[in-house]
């Protein structure tokens, strides 16, 4: 019996342009996170891309049977949205310009398969051991915006308010977070319309489980509670709004919202 023990989505702005999605059904729970758009671009103009693959995506779940396997999910939302770059004739556009495709991490929980399936930038917890499954190139970016803003600041050019406003560190990663669209599918797997680097995706095995955390990276340090994650998000921030010292990431917690990112985080009893 599969049931739910705490669970919390919010965008980091606080409204509905949140670009995280939460899937509960009898047979899977899922976290989606859309990707950051890295242009104007938009394939459906009344949303960004990342939330209108996390839509997308959140309805073929709500559809699946329960017997689904992670590689026949992976090929049908796939297939999903190729058919729409087919039905606009934006297939070639979306092949030459990654970078416009709508984009997004998955998390799924199977009951059926007794999996979690881990496709892009995701993290879990089940019964207490972590789990994550990063971009490689994110990392070498945060760093990099890292040693950037620390320049800044120790020069006086910018102080911590005024990137707030204005992160003109993330700037100087502009090159290298286009690169990692470049790299979608080819070093790591996402769901984007191409074929599912499927040696990217991360399948744990949950028959012996009794709990299972699944969550967005929008939580820096993953709790065993929600109010635990919560609360270590809060410290965080606090300390480092510029997101630049023990934590780096290639964005900061902006003046006016809530938080960096987007964050989901669903606790599961199995």
């Amino acid at each position: 019996m599969m049931r739910i023990l705490e669970s919390n989505i919010t965008g980091k702005a606080g409204d509905d342009a949140c670009e995280d999605g939460l899937v509960i059904t009898p047979d899977f729970v899922a976290v989606i996170d859309g990707s950051t758009s890295k242009t104007p671009y938009r394939f459906d103009s009344s949303m960004s891309n990342g939330r209108f693959a996390m839509t997308l995506v959140s309805e073929h779940i709500r559809s699946m049977s329960p017997v689904t396997t992670v590689e026949e999910f992976c090929e049908a939302a796939t297939a999903r949205l190729r058919r729409l770059y087919e039905e606009h004739h934006l297939e070639e556009e979306m092949a030459a310009r990654p970078d416009h495709r709508p984009t997004c991490s998955v998390i799924v929980y199977s009951r059926g398969r007794e999996e979690v399936w881990m496709i892009g930038d995701c993290q879990c917890l089940i019964d207490g051991r972590y789990y994550d499954n990063p971009k490689p190139i994110e990392e070498e970016n945060a760093e990099k915006r890292s040693r950037r803003i620390h320049q800044l600041l120790a020069s006086g050019e910018a102080d911590v308010a005024s990137l707030r406003r204005d992160d003109i560190g993330r700037q100087a990663i502009q090159e290298g977070l286009f690169e990692a669209t470049r790299q979608q599918n080819k070093t790591f797997a996402v769901i984007d319309g191409t074929a599912v680097l499927m040696s990217g995706v991360k399948i744990i095995k949950t028959s012996e489980a009794k709990e299972i955390i699944l969550a967005s990276d929008g939580y820096p340090y993953l709790k065993p509670t929600l109010a635990e994650s919560e609360e270590a998000l809060r410290q965080l921030l606090e300390r480092d709004a510029l997101l630049i010292n023990d934590f780096k990431a290639t964005k900061a917690w902006m003046e006016g919202r809530e938080s960096f990112d987007d964050r989901t985080y669903v606790r599961v009893g199995v």
